[in-house]
């Protein structure tokens, strides 16, 4: 380092303002372009390159320059921009996470409020059944009781079964048109033991 450097460290180190200014507009511009180069961004550049001025100026009487006053703001900026994209890479990792969360809670939510709907228009169809017809379909897909095992307790055939089982179905589809998808489905887990 030359003399005329050491003076300005030791200008910088006293919080000679003058000195400050004048670092500040030899190197603003290169820096910002530095800064700009890793950002890709001008304004998060300017705010990275402020920020080394910033503590330039707060902690310049405890400053270790053994360098020139330009590659210690170099290597400021360097820091200082890398510093910056780990924590834009953290926080764009919790926005997802956070919006992956709400998506799957309101996921829940909605498929939640659809079985309700589901289950209130399943029971108004249900009492729209004629007797035969609806006691068939709750035994069966209620009580998980197989068509051979509906006829002994009702004292049918189970021809009579399978005719009164596809009948409330056929109506049950009409009547739950909106809901033909998740009817298939709890129709479905209820009719595994068939």
């Amino acid at each position: 380092m030359d003399e005329s450097e050491d003076e300005l460290i030791e200008r910088l180190n006293s919080r000679d303002e003058a000195a400050f200014e004048q670092v500040f507009k030899q190197h603003y511009k290169s820096l910002h372009a530095y800064a700009f180069t890793m950002l890709k961004d001008d304004d998060m550049a300017e705010e990275v390159v402020q920020n080394v001025f910033y503590k330039l100026w707060e902690r310049s009487t405890e400053l270790n320059i053994t360098s020139t006053v330009a590659a210690y703001l170099f290597r400021a900026v360097h820091n200082e921009s890398l510093n910056h994209l780990k924590h834009l890479k953290v926080r764009s990792q919790h926005q997802l996470y956070v919006s992956y969360r709400n998506d799957a809670h309101a996921d829940t939510a909605t498929k939640k409020l659809q079985v309700k709907e589901l289950e209130k228009r399943l029971h108004a169809a249900l009492t729209e059944l004629p007797e035969g017809c609806r006691t068939v379909f709750q035994l069966s897909r209620f009580e998980e009781l197989r068509y051979s095992e509906i006829a002994d307790v009702l004292g049918i055939s189970v021809k009579t079964v399978e005719n009164q089982m596809g009948k409330a179905l056929k109506l049950l589809r009409t009547k739950l048109a909106g809901f033909l998808t998740l009817l298939f489905i709890l129709l479905t887990l209820l009719n595994r033991y068939l």
